[in-house]
């Protein structure tokens, strides 16, 4: 059975994608992606001190971690924010973990031994899909931070290995969907995450099923539909980064 879109898209085609870099004057790096209807600001701070379990464990490297938050006003509903009940919300936690690990997968921490870079996404519209559109974004804002350092000779090599991507895929009435929007991630029977670098290879796939179980023929197929997206996700930062251009 064929599922029409709200949006009209192909089943296997992104939402529009712009990032837009130097979003903010002070950072160090900062960029709003938007994908879709999902606005996220990302910025990247560097810290001339590493955290305490560094130098208690005496390692020669630095660190690099996010964190994540949503506007109270970010959706269709206000957000009670996170001061008020005391402590993170569980899903911050779990989102914050994701950007920093996928981060320092192609990140060579040995190259800032006496810092630590924090990557801070702030969702001000959600649409669906802000934690794959905190990585995309963190990591242009991440790049520009490393390009920062390097132009004032703080690196020895530049620290990045990789250029890696993020996106959603899901089933929603038995049909195989890439990138879901809020309306498509509401009737999800199964949703999605993956992460993935420039080379094809997988650094996260995070997939649950939220109502009824989902057979080999659609993981594989979702994994396809993800891999052609993190291609042009890449591609796109690419052309802004190695071109020079903030489209």
């Amino acid at each position: 059975m064929s599922y029409k879109r709200s949006d009209n898209r192909k089943a296997d085609q992104l939402r529009e994608i712009k990032i837009t870099r130097n979003y903010l004057h002070d950072p160090e790096g900062s960029v709003l992606i938007e994908m879709g209807n999902t606005k996220v600001i990302c910025t990247a701070s560097i810290d001339h001190k590493v955290p305490k379990f560094i130098r208690e464990s005496g390692a020669k490297h630095g660190w690099l971690t996010a964190e994540y938050d949503m506007l109270p006003r970010s959706a269709n509903k206000r957000i009670l924010r996170d001061r008020y009940q005391g402590k993170i919300k569980g899903r911050s936690q779990e989102i914050q973990r994701l950007i920093g690990r996928s981060l320092r997968s192609v990140f060579d921490l040995t190259q800032i031994p006496d810092k630590q870079i924090i990557l801070d996404c702030d969702v001000i519209q959600a649409d669906g899909g802000t934690r794959t559109a905190a990585i995309n974004g963190s990591f242009i804002a991440l790049y520009d931070a490393c390009s920062f350092m390097r132009e004032r000779k703080w690196l020895k090599e530049f620290p990045i290995n990789n250029f890696i991507g993020a996106i959603s895929a899901g089933v929603v009435q038995d049909n195989v969907l890439l990138d879901l929007a809020y309306d498509e991630d509401l009737a999800a029977q199964v949703d999605m995450n993956i992460v993935m670098d420039e080379n094809g290879k997988y650094i996260e796939v995070q997939g649950t099923s939220e109502k009824t179980p989902f057979t080999s023929e659609q993981l594989q197929k979702m994994l396809k539909y993800a891999e052609k997206g993190i291609k042009e996700i890449i591609e796109y930062q690419k052309e802004i980064i190695l071109k020079g251009l903030t489209l």
